[in-house]
């Protein structure tokens, strides 16, 4: 499998070269040069062996869903234990299990991993590979990254024992919850730094593309990334969709709370490698772009607003660039110059015939406020005692109201949960009245000690951070 760039310019490169790339040259991201097929994973290897227990069974099954992304640049027996290993940290023996809540109402739980969400289930795994392949080419490298809330401790929590490797996560200052803060700043590995930046999400995440787009800077410092820029952290995600409707025994329609269009994306190129995908429902919060581009085919900026979802409070979907990369058949050239002009303009449109195509019947968008997901915390603790959080309460308002519009009463719909409730305590709370405990691992997160650093919105304030970190 070979790599191309979604901008068109860069070199084509193998999945190691991928892996520790994050973004492309030329600003681009990664995407196979082709999409696999599902009769291509067909055979033993692609079922987890029948001796497999506990978290292995989905370790394996990742392993044979993810073979035709790597090729033969990582021995498959040496990917295999990779994945056991990652998967091992997690707390429930499924790794991600369906759960019904209602007729035909199903949550994909993918918080039990160390840090809570869902992104430790590909981070797990990234941190694994980068150790792995940097030993072989005995070579160092510093990650940069920006967080919406759940990527940093992630991050951090994936690559904290990694020998070959430097970390700094920007998040934005006092726009994640004090979970998700203490996730990255009570790590005390030396190779990891979280840093506040006085601002939003969109700043930090256009300080790390400047960054990247640095080419003197980039070589000097050996940057890699590990937000869903980087191919892998998808790559990884494409599995649970398959393992969810197997275990449903049937097709659905998936609704995914979504910021940076990374997870469900995931989605997408599952049903393209043949999964048995009815469509998708993209919930946003009030931080709308998604679901205004859903009901205009045109994409608009407008300001982030600060919501009880902080993870998708987020303006500029960094990974919608790969699917608009498919929308433009492939021209690196057109998609890099419709995201130039996003970025001075501020708007971007997509031709009828060409939304037809790609959009139209495949991807339905839904806004919640911070009000009706208040209302869908309680009304599902009312109905099943269960508490969730509240960006799993967008996906799954944003599922209901789909229901009768886009998609028959009786169809099958999974809402990607996407954090454990313990992360939004206040949230939870006001909604339930209920505070939710932290697994056993975590009780003590709010009393351990901080390691804060605070920076400006500033690019040359971040450099020299970066580079004296090294």
């Amino acid at each position: 499998m070979r790599y191309i760039s979604t901008r068109g310019t860069a070199p084509e490169i193998g999945f190691c070269d991928v892996l520790l790339a994050g973004l492309a040259r030329d600003g681009g991201l990664y995407v196979p040069q082709t999409w696999p097929k599902f009769n291509e994973l067909s055979g033993g290897a692609a079922h987890a062996p029948t001796n497999s227990r506990g978290t292995a069974g989905y370790a394996h099954r990742a392993a044979s869903i993810m073979a035709p992304f790597i090729g033969d640049e990582i021995d498959p027996i040496v990917f295999q234990q990779l994945c056991v290993n990652a998967y091992s940290t997690f707390r429930h023996p499924d790794v991600a299990p369906l759960v019904e809540i209602a007729p035909d109402e199903y949550l994909l739980e993918l918080f039990h991993g160390p840090t809570l969400a869902f992104k430790d289930i590909a981070l797990q795994l990234v941190g694994k590979l980068f150790d792995h392949v940097l030993a072989q080419r005995n070579e160092r490298v510093m990650i940069v990254g920006a967080t919406s809330g759940d990527t940093g401790g992630a991050a951090f929590d994936g690559v904290a024992s990694c020998r070959n490797v430097d970390i700094v996560m920007l998040y934005p200052n006092n726009r994640v919850s004090d979970v998700q803060r203490r996730q990255m700043t009570t790590v005390m590995s030396p190779n990891v730094h979280a840093v506040s930046v006085d601002g939003t999400f969109d700043d930090c995440q256009d300080l790390v593309k400047a960054m990247f787009n640095d080419q003197k800077f980039r070589d000097a410092n050996q940057l890699s990334a590990v937000n869903s820029i980087n191919w892998v952290r998808v790559m990884a995600q494409v599995v649970y969709y398959f393992t969810a409707l197997e275990k449903l025994g049937d097709s659905a329609v998936f609704s995914v709370p979504t910021g940076n269009f990374g997870n469900v994306l995931a989605g997408w190129i599952a049903k393209q490698m043949g999964a048995s995908i009815d469509g998708f429902v993209v919930a946003s919060n009030t931080n709308d772009i998604l679901t205004r581009f859903f009901e205009s085919q045109q994409m608009t900026a407008n300001d982030v607003v600060a919501t009880l979802s902080p993870s998708m409070d987020i303006q500029v979907s960094s990974n919608f660039e790969r699917l608009l990369f498919e929308m433009n058949n492939r021209d690196g050239a057109a998609t890099a110059k419709q995201l130039v002009d996003f970025r001075k303009a501020g708007e971007l449109s997509v031709a009828p015939n060409v939304y037809n195509k790609w959009i139209t019947g495949v991807f339905a968008g839904y806004r919640c406020d911070d009000e009706q997901t208040l209302a869908t915390m309680k009304d599902v603790y009312q109905k099943s005692a269960m508490l969730i959080d509240p960006h799993t309460a967008v996906g799954l308002s944003a599922a209901r109201q789909s229901v009768g519009v886009n998609y028959p009463k009786g169809q099958s719909i999974v809402t990607l949960a996407t954090a454990h409730p313990a992360k939004f305590p206040d949230a939870v709370r006001r909604a339930t009245g209920q505070t939710p405990k932290l697994p056993e691992h975590l009780a003590d997160l709010m009393s351990r000690p901080e390691r804060i650093v605070s920076l400006p919105n500033s690019l040359k304030a971040v450099q020299a951070f970066v580079t004296g970190c090294r």
